[in-house]
């Protein structure tokens, strides 16, 4: 296919970016006074100096609306009524509790929002309803969000996950588009292997464990995680999906201007660079300031990166996450002159 019909091929076209924040900051000088840990010791092994957690009462979706409204707002599009602050619960659906949340009438509010768990439910929606060759192309625009509030899953006296997570949303607006603008993700690699499920996990909650008569432990209802393997295969997989996106666009890693993982220890990000052959100057971090946020790891980090002046238009951009399931994907673009509206 020649390149001027490859430009003119249908692309989701990134067009504006939110984020938000909780307002308590949790150092690593705070989990030290109920923990057997240090600063030193978090920040040897995961890199992070403080997370933010979300204060009582708190859901996800109070997050999550407040991230899309900074990307409707980045994208100038309008916003409708919003609703007071609501509660996360397993039912409603937390993307039709934020439709409903930004209005009872307009495009938000008509839009098909599907919920993607972790780290994988950002990457899966943002190819999901704009690409006509992954089975989208019925949209024009859609509101992406990853949001979670960790902090409600995770064992108080387990430093190995307490340390390690923070809550935080981040919302992207895409829009129909061609490849050949300065925005269009210009290409997916995807995957998964579900025969590793014990490796991230919540073992209590689920139907298999209310189906068992036997009452279930209490520490099975928080968030368990093997550090090791999963830092091993989140290198692997994120590796070899970043080498087949960038054989599939064409680009050779020495012309990547940025390297945006999922910020989950500075390691694993400084390891995937050295896998790539790309400079560890180049591979972008701020886990150092909010922590692993999981689903909204990779939106958070691009907004970040941009208000430090580490990306700019014009740049090659390779965005890569790893988790839960398990499952990891990367993404491509050149970044687009767009607004990034932040609550820091």
């Amino acid at each position: 296919m020649s390149t001027t019909l490859q430009s003119q091929q249908r692309a989701a076209v990134l067009k504006g970016l939110g984020t938000f924040l909780p307002e308590r900051v949790v150092t690593n000088e705070e989990l030290s006074q109920r923990l057997e840990t240090s600063d030193e010791w978090i920040r040897s092994r995961t890199g992070i100096g403080q997370r933010h957690w979300a204060s009582p009462g708190t859901a996800t979706s109070d997050l999550a609306v407040e991230a899309g409204a900074r990307a409707l707002k980045a994208a100038r599009l309008p916003e409708r009524g919003r609703g007071g602050a609501g509660h996360h619960h397993t039912r409603p659906s937390l993307p039709g509790h934020c439709a409903c949340r930004r209005g009872p009438s307009g495009p938000w509010h008509r839009a098909r929002l599907r919920r993607g768990r972790g780290v994988r439910g950002f990457r899966l929606r943002r190819r999901h309803r704009l690409q006509p060759d992954r089975g989208g192309g019925v949209a024009e625009r859609v509101l992406v969000i990853g949001a979670e509030t960790y902090s409600t899953i995770l064992n108080p006296e387990d430093r190995t996950t307490s340390v390690i997570f923070g809550d935080g949303a981040g919302a992207m607006v895409l829009q129909a588009g061609t490849a050949g603008e300065a925005g269009a993700l210009l290409g997916f690699d995807l995957g998964s292997d579900g025969s590793l499920p014990g490796l991230i996990s919540i073992p209590a909650g689920g139907s298999r464990q209310k189906s068992d008569p036997t009452p279930p432990d209490p520490s099975d209802f928080y968030f368990t995680m093997q550090g090791k393997q999963v830092f091993a295969h989140a290198v692997n997989k994120m590796g070899d999906s970043c080498a087949a996106l960038l054989e599939r666009i064409g680009w050779s890693a020495q012309s990547v201007d940025r390297l945006v993982g999922h910020q989950a220890n500075v390691r694993i990000l400084h390891a995937l660079a050295d896998l790539l052959g790309v400079e560890r100057t180049r591979a972008f971090v701020n886990l150092d300031r909010v922590g692993n946020t999981s689903a909204a790891s990779i939106p958070l980090a691009l907004a970040d990166a941009v208000e430090d002046g580490e990306i700019r238009a014009g740049d090659r951009v390779v965005m890569s996450a790893f988790g839960g399931g398990l499952a990891w994907g990367s993404t491509a673009l050149l970044w687009p002159k767009i607004n990034v509206i932040t609550s820091h």
